[in-house]
């Protein structure tokens, strides 16, 4: 694994330096979901210091084992309203808030905990009808809503989009959510930062730090395939 690391840290500076970026301006989130909680441990001692998980049960027993870690935990995966309570109580940043009614259960849920929750907006890029995920045409529209709330802070977005055998293909779904980043920016509206765009996985992460993703989610190059 120490291996694995290694390489993906080296190949995030190469994909930086190629286009005039700091390589220390992207941050590695290792996904760590159906990874047992040993070796999520061996990745943490190996230098990954943020970890991405997708469900809530499960992420919570590694969390707990790992309390005494230097570890921060992104919620990555789709998150039901009714699990807003635990994702706010575990999670330090929430990428994939794609709706008000979520956002708003998010804020009541940090409220009772007086909280602030960092979250991300969801942008479905290639309005593919099996992804969540808000399409683009309505995210300003959320952005305006969810930063009216007391308990939760609005950090950049974040996209999952089409699968492509070549990541090249990837790149307009790319290059769309940093356009909507910038647009967002441009508006400086009260209470929002545009500082993080979660975009790029294994396949794919290069061509997201090209198009200027700050948070790349890497779990098969570091874990290797999942059973």
């Amino acid at each position: 694994m120490k291996t694995n690391i290694e390489h993906i840290r080296n190949r995030i500076k190469a994909a930086a330096e190629s286009c005039g970026r700091r390589p220390e301006s992207i941050q590695l989130v290792a996904v760590s979901k159906t990874i047992p909680v040993e070796r999520v441990k061996a990745a943490v001692v190996e230098g990954i210091n943020i970890m991405g998980e997708n469900y809530i049960q499960e992420a919570r027993a590694k969390i707990e084992a790992l309390a005494d870690m230097p570890v921060s935990w992104h919620f990555i995966g789709h998150l039901q309203r009714n699990k807003a309570k635990f994702a706010v109580q575990l999670f330090d940043l929430i990428h994939s808030v794609d709706s008000i009614r979520l956002a708003r259960e998010i804020d009541k849920q940090a409220g009772k905990i007086a909280k602030n929750q960092a979250i991300l907006i969801q942008v479905n890029t290639g309005k593919e009808a099996t992804k969540t995920g808000i399409y683009e045409e309505d995210a300003m529209a959320l952005v305006r809503e969810a930063a009216q709330l007391e308990n939760v802070r609005i950090k950049g977005l974040m996209t999952l989009p089409p699968y492509f055998n070549a990541p090249d293909k990837v790149r307009p779904y790319f290059q769309a959510l940093r356009r909507l980043r910038d647009r967002i920016a441009e508006e400086a509206i009260p209470g929002v930062e545009m500082e993080a765009l979660s975009m790029g996985m294994t396949g794919d992460f290069e061509t997201a730090i090209e198009e200027g993703a700050t948070m790349v989610r890497i779990g098969t190059a570091i874990f290797g395939e999942r059973s």
